[in-house]
């Protein structure tokens, strides 16, 4: 250790010293920076290819169950011939959310809230479903327990299964912030120790400079080019990818919360709408007056009054705000003709109330139709938007990693050589 001491007070101990540090320095900002970029680029390649997918996909259970439910209302109101469209609508619906169920809990291991939820939906679908097939069983044979069941199925699916769905979406949402903000956070270690070698560099170079009157030392200048490069790279890629990411969320993911939620309350109204008619006026809110699906058709249309105002608000091109146009000049549509279905039914002719709801032609179901297309197509656009978004945000981090590592060993090889040039002049 002595003469260690010793020899640090030398001219080439000096430099030996130097050369060390610098060295050290230039591998621990290539490391830093390939350790924190490689965790956010995982994170941002779980953003594309995992927590947006699940969240995508637990929406999508949520509107298979709820438009299952809506297509099975609408069928027991056709009477003992269901229309086939109608039941096929309704399969398509259960076959969906049942297939969704299995990739998500491949997707989350089964593990968590998710899992639990997953868990309980798959136990619960078949009771919903058994249900069913018992209201129409009953409804073909012109039975009214019919009804009774169908109002239980529905109970079952607005009180356990989309509750379940909404919490399932409400967990993988969460994941997907998350992994935003782990992909956005800035690599503060990297960047200081960027800064940090670039100085020790540029202190080398200057000390050397002021002994040897030498401007340029060839291997202390390609470590600190190695540095710069590094450190550029790093500062550009990652607000690249940062605005990348944030512009998928803000112009892709807000949008698609919010016409999933249009979607949603578009589905549960027109449930709901089916609902009074199946009911007949047997089911009350809790205040004893007012019919509950009524009531509850209401609020769900003005909740979808809101959403789609939101959505216009949030769609930034023609392409996304067409469609949200389209479903808001739907709605109104929707709302006029339910007012006079009501009217009829109030005026005691639940038929002509029936063609007006479940009718080919002007009927409330041809304008929830046509809420329900226009929706599917701003969310297909705005889920376009996100990923090509989030996927120019990740491909911005690609190649940092390994090419921070080369350039850090040619930096401290450089580094070494520089300093071994000036040790060899005391030879």
């Amino acid at each position: 250790m002595a003469r260690l001491r010793a020899g640090a007070t030398t001219e080439p101990g000096r430099l030996r010293v130097i050369g060390a540090f610098v060295a050290v320095l230039v591998v621990a900002f290539g490391a830093a920076t390939a350790w924190e970029i490689s965790d956010r680029a995982a994170a941002a390649d779980d953003v594309v290819n995992r927590s947006q997918p699940l969240s995508a996909d637990a929406a999508s259970i949520y509107r298979s169950l709820a438009d299952a439910d809506s297509a099975a209302a609408s069928g027991f109101l056709a009477g003992a011939q269901e229309p086939q469209d109608v039941r096929e609508r309704y399969e398509k619906d259960i076959s969906t959310a049942s297939a969704l169920l299995v990739k998500a809990a491949a997707g989350t291991d089964g593990a968590g809230a998710s899992g639990r939820e997953i868990a309980a939906l798959n136990e619960q679908l078949p009771q919903y479903t058994g249900l069913v097939e018992r209201a129409r069983a009953n409804n073909r044979l012109g039975l009214p327990l019919g009804g009774a069941y169908l109002r239980y199925a529905n109970e079952r699916m607005t009180t356990e299964l989309l509750p379940a769905a909404e919490r399932l979406y409400t967990a993988e949402t969460g994941r997907l912030g998350d992994d935003y903000d782990d992909a956005r956070a800035w690599p503060f270690a990297a960047l200081g120790l960027g800064i940090l070698a670039l100085g020790g560099l540029f202190w080398a170079q200057r000390r050397t400079y002021r002994r040897t009157n030498r401007v340029f030392n060839h291997g202390l200048l390609t470590a600190s080019v190695a540095s710069a490069v590094v450190l550029l790279w790093l500062g550009a890629g990652h607000t690249v990818a940062r605005a990348g990411l944030e512009d998928a969320m803000a112009h892709g993911q807000e949008s698609l919360e919010v016409l999933n939620d249009a979607r949603i309350h578009s589905l549960n109204a027109r449930a709901n709408e089916n609902l009074t008619l199946v009911a007949r006026g047997a089911v009350l809110a809790e205040d004893g007056k007012r019919d509950l699906y009524e009531s509850q058709y209401a609020n769900g249309m003005k909740v979808l009054g809101q959403r789609l105002g939101q959505a216009r608000g949030l769609a930034d091109d023609p392409e996304g705000k067409g469609p949200v146009a389209r479903a808001t000049t739907k709605a109104e549509e929707w709302r006029e003709r339910h007012a006079a279905a009501r009217a009829t039914d109030d005026g005691g002719d639940y038929e002509g109330a029936l063609e007006k709801v479940i009718g080919d032609k002007g009927s409330t179901g041809a304008s929830f139709n046509a809420v329900d297309a226009s929706l599917e197509k701003a969310l297909a656009h705005e889920q376009a938007e996100f990923t090509r978004a989030a996927e120019s945000g990740r491909g911005a981090l690609t190649g940092l990693p390994l090419g921070a590592a080369a350039l850090a060993v040619l930096g401290a090889t450089g580094a070494v050589l520089g300093i071994g040039r000036r040790l060899s002049e005391y030879r």
